[in-house]
This record gives structure tokens, sequence and C-alpha cells, in this order.
């Protein structure tokens, strides 16, 4: 158990980067979750738009709005009094202009209470990053396989598997960083080519399936527990099979209901024989209701 009171900052994540000790990131979406990874020292909280597919039960995660991503991230915010927090924008709250990213970003901020924003895209959404980060608010990038824009990419897919792609990634890592992003995402891409972005940015770089070389990992929690089973990663592992015990309480606490084993007495609050006589005596005074009437 951890007994760091101090709250995670942008300078203290780049001193971890700075001094090589290893960032550890999870995904979190209500409160109780939060407080139990603030606990163990969890140092970077995201709240993932990928809620949509793990909380919510959509196909994707681009059916999210903005109104239910605020509330999650502050639910999370409300549980993490340590760790340092951030909130997806959810797809189109930012990519139609810099107006639209920046207002929907000071949202997540305002009223999600997080710590910063993430977003999804190289080159092409470095000016969202410079808008936002301009704004005083900042912002972490997220490039490879970017869930936003699967029908794009063909699927859920790795990239970075050719040297052309490897090349636009490292050029997509770069203009953020330009940007104004003070840290990176890199999903399902070559261990090579995680490392060599690690190595070329000055900015911590947080690896979803970028191998074992960037200053961080992150997971998403669902996966790694067993809770969400439509798929999983192949860069996931599971660490409990927390569905499995889930199914084995719900299944008891049925079988308990309809046996009559629960509630027993320990469970239910006791009223005295005085008590209820008087209970008693005062329906039989005012007549017993439970029966209908001879006009009913």
């Amino acid at each position: 158990m951890s007994t760091n009171t101090d709250k995670i900052t942008i300078p203290a994540l780049r001193a971890m980067k700075r001094d090589g000790r290893k960032i550890s990131c999870l995904t979190a979406y209500d409160y109780p979750t939060a407080r139990l990874l603030d606990r163990v020292g969890i140092e970077l909280i995201l709240v993932g738009d990928s809620a949509a597919m793990c909380v919510l039960g959509h196909d994707s995660t681009l059916t999210i709005t903005m109104d239910e991503m605020v509330t999650l991230c502050a639910a999370v915010s409300r549980g993490a009094d340590n760790a340092f927090v951030v909130g997806d924008l959810p797809f189109m709250s930012y990519q139609p202009s810099d107006r639209d990213a920046v207002l929907n970003a000071g949202r997540l901020m305002a009223e999600g209470a997080v710590d910063a924003v993430k977003l999804e895209g190289g080159e092409r959404m470095a000016d969202r990053v410079s808008a936002i980060t301009d704004a005083g608010i900042p912002c972490v990038g997220h490039v490879g396989l970017t869930p936003q824009s699967y029908t794009q990419l063909g699927g859920y897919r790795s990239q970075g598997r050719t040297a052309e792609s490897a090349l636009q990634l490292v050029r997509d890592a770069e203009a953020l960083e330009a940007a104004g992003a003070f840290l990176l995402v890199v999903e399902a891409v070559p261990e090579e080519i995680g490392a060599e972005i690690t190595r070329r940015l000055s900015i911590p770089v947080l690896s979803v399936g970028g191998g074992p070389s960037c200053d961080g990992q992150l997971v998403t929690l669902h996966d790694m527990l067993g809770l969400f089973d439509a798929f999983t990663p192949r860069f996931v592992r599971r660490y409990a099979e927390v569905g499995e015990v889930m199914l084995d309480a719900f299944a008891r606490y049925r079988a308990d209901v309809r046996t009559g084993n629960f509630p027993g007495p320990e469970h239910q609050y006791p009223i005295s024989e005085d008590e209820l006589k008087v209970f008693h005596d005062a329906l039989a005074a005012s007549g017993d209701r439970s029966k209908p009437s001879e006009d009913g």
C-alpha cells in the first residue's frame, strides 16, 4: 500500500521520465475505483472514452457524449486525491474547430475537475493541441491506433508496421510535442517504434501496446480485471478474473434469495416486544385495512 500523499503534477511526471522511473496508468470511470487506484499509488488515471464500450455497452467509443464524460470525470476526480486525472475528449468534441476543442476541454476541466484532457490524432490535430494549451489547459496526445478513427484505419489494427507508417508516427509524435502536449500515448505499435518515439521526445510517453521501453504503461481496467469479454487486446495481461468472482457472487445471492437463506436474523432490525404489542394494538383499534371492505 502506498504511503505517498503528494498530488502528482506535470513536473512530477516529467521528473519520472528524466529519472527513468516508470509511470503506471489505469482507466477508471467511477468514484470507488478511483479511490482504490489512489490507495495503491497509481500515478495517472485516465477517464477514457472507452467507457462507451466498457460501461455503457456500445460497440465503439464514438457514441459517448460530452455530458456523459463530464459526469464520469467528476466522479473519478472526487475519488483521486493524489493521482493525476486525465479526461478523454469524446468524438466530435474537438475535431470541428479550435473553438470547439477549447470550449469542451474547458468543460472537462471546470465541470469534470480533471487535471488535463486527451485527444486523438497526430500532425492533423497539432492545431487543436496548440489551441487547448494556449488556453491554459494541459493536453495529452494520442497516436498509433486511435479508436475514434477505427473505421478510417480499417478496424482496431496495430499501426507503424511499415517504414513509411512508422516514420509518420514519429512525425505525429514530434508535432504534438511541438504543439504543447505534455504527455503522449502510443497505442498498438511495434516495440521498436515505441522505443524510438520515447527516445526522441522530451515529454513522457505512455504505452498501450507500444512496448516496455516507453516511460510508462496504460491499460484499460476492465481488460486487466476480466470485466470486458467482447475482445481482449494482444497487449493486455489479465491480473484477475473479477468477472468470474462477480458471477459466482450473483449466483449464490440468487440461490439464497430463492431458498430463503437470505436475509438471515443478523441482517434484520429488531423491535422490542412492548413496541410490537403497541403497534398491533393500534392497528386493531383502527381496523384491519389490509382486508378489502364489503363495498370493495
